[in-house]
């Protein structure tokens, strides 16, 4: 069903919103970084299985070395910044009429358990999808160190 552009994108967004809590600004400020597709970037579906847990998540137009994965106190944090070619802004002197691909970053973080270390962690980037593999772990001993994970692709 066809509905008049004054209702956005659907009608029921704002009618179930809670009505105590004003997020009109964060979501003008996504607009802003991304556009009207941003509640797209970064899905990200979890799947329990007997060894640990495995993450799939989207993250459409980044390249591999754009993105980054960081275990910091328990808080496995998945990172992916771009920007413009620079390349592309130096060879073309015309004016741009419209512009759509963003640039700009975004970043997640889940609490996998502050005895998971970085070697434990496993990660590939593939067709713009990063997979997670994050082990079960038992509490053994707090980590303070901030410790990048390799992802391979």
């Amino acid at each position: 069903m066809l509905m008049p552009s004054i209702f956005n994108n659907n009608l029921f967004d704002d009618f179930f919103a809670f009505p105590f809590y004003d997020d009109k600004a964060e979501r003008k400020l996504e607009k802003k970084l991304y556009g009207h597709r941003a509640a797209n970037l970064m899905k990200t579906d979890v799947k329990e299985t007997d060894g640990g847990y495995e993450l799939e998540m989207d993250l459409p137009g980044f390249k591999k070395d754009e993105v980054t994965a960081e275990l910091h106190n328990g808080y496995l944090t998945i990172s992916a910044a771009k920007g413009l070619d620079q390349d592309e802004k130096e060879k073309d002197t015309g004016k741009y009429i419209r512009r759509e691909r963003y640039a700009g970053s975004c970043q997640r973080s889940f609490y996998v358990g502050e005895d998971v270390k970085e070697e434990d962690v496993k990660a590939k980037f593939q067709h713009g999808i990063l997979k997670l593999f994050v082990p079960k772990k038992e509490a053994q001993h707090v980590v303070d160190q901030k410790k990048y994970i390799s992802i391979e692709g």
